[in-house]
């Protein structure tokens, strides 16, 4: 398998992508896919070393980083932070100084503190993967994403399909994520929250280039009319117990998917949402577990795309 030119050492955020970049992992990912399906055996990573090093915790992103990896015939390290140097004191900058003096090419991290993929990258002679820092930004998953409505949608495109990103926008990396890549794609995305987790959002519609499709709003009727895929966020308690939350009832009372909800979108209407899902809040049992939905599929594609962006990488790193 060719993998093409890649002018980037890191994957730190999917703003820096250009629609022909995003092409070029869609296209890879594809191959991955096929070869996977197939049992093709590909050593694109053989001799080098992957880490995942999770501040946080995660099983969909960390694990299908390292089955990617094996995949590709990478060596698979995992750090347990809990049980690391890190509960000593240690800094991120030593700590991924530490990993590549042990032989790590490869570092997928993911942190609560925005931004700290990108001081990993400062310090490292590796490639940085940033698995979800803070609110910031969530790269493979939009990819993945994308790569998901892609398989799913008439025509293979997302060109001017409607795309709806419903739940806590607030704190959602993925949503700041998807909305880089979706727009570059050319869908028209709509937000939809509660006014207090559209803070700042309103503002980015504005600021993007002329060509990008941006809309924000707090009635979720409108927003749905005419969708072609919703996607659902989990509202993230963990992160800020306060700033205008809703209670559980009166988010699920206003912004809760449900059948008879979605009646409002396309007949065909997909149904996303990254994990993990709270059942009964952010969308009912009957809507994640049904037809439409493409949350496992998420799930299964997030090891092609991955593949896609590790062998990328490793290209562009040589």
């Amino acid at each position: 398998m060719d993998v093409p030119a890649w002018p980037h050492r890191h994957l730190l955020d999917a703003d820096g992508l250009s629609r022909d970049e995003l092409e070029t992992v869609m296209s890879l990912a594809e191959q991955m896919a096929e070869a996977r399906a197939s049992r093709e055996p590909l050593a694109l990573l053989r001799g080098r070393q992957l880490t995942t090093l999770f501040y946080e915790a995660s099983t969909r992103t960390r694990v299908s980083f390292e089955v990617a990896a094996r995949a590709l015939g990478a060596e698979v390290d995992t750090v347990s932070v809990s049980l690391s140097s890190v509960t000593k004191g240690e800094s991120l900058v030593d700590t991924v100084r530490t990993l590549e003096a042990l032989g790590t090419d490869l570092l997928v991290m993911r942190h609560s503190r925005s931004g700290a993929p990108y001081l990993a990258a400062r310090h490292a002679r590796g490639s940085i993967v940033n698995a979800g820092d803070g609110w910031h930004a969530h790269p493979t998953q939009a990819l993945l994403d994308l790569f998901t409505l892609r398989r799913r949608l008439p025509g293979r495109s997302v060109a001017g399909r409607r795309i709806v990103i419903v739940g806590d926008l607030l704190r959602s990396r993925v949503a700041r994520s998807n909305i880089w890549t979706l727009t570059a794609a050319g869908a028209n995305v709509v937000l939809c929250a509660p006014r207090a987790l559209l803070a700042g959002f309103e503002s980015w519609a504005g600021a993007l280039p002329p060509d990008r499709q941006l809309s924000v709003t707090d009635d979720l009727e409108s927003a749905l009319r005419g969708a072609d895929a919703v996607m659902a966020l989990r509202i993230q308690r963990e992160r800020d117990a306060g700033s205008g939350l809703p209670s559980v009832a009166d988010y699920v009372a206003g912004y809760g998917l449900s059948a008879s909800r979605l009646r409002e979108a396309k007949p065909e209407v997909l149904l996303m949402h990254p994990g993990p899902v709270n059942e009964g809040v952010e969308v009912t049992a009957e809507v994640a577990n049904g037809a439409s939905s493409l949350i496992l599929e998420q799930v299964a594609n997030g090891v092609p795309v991955r593949m896609a962006v590790l062998a990328l990488l490793a290209r562009g790193a040589a």
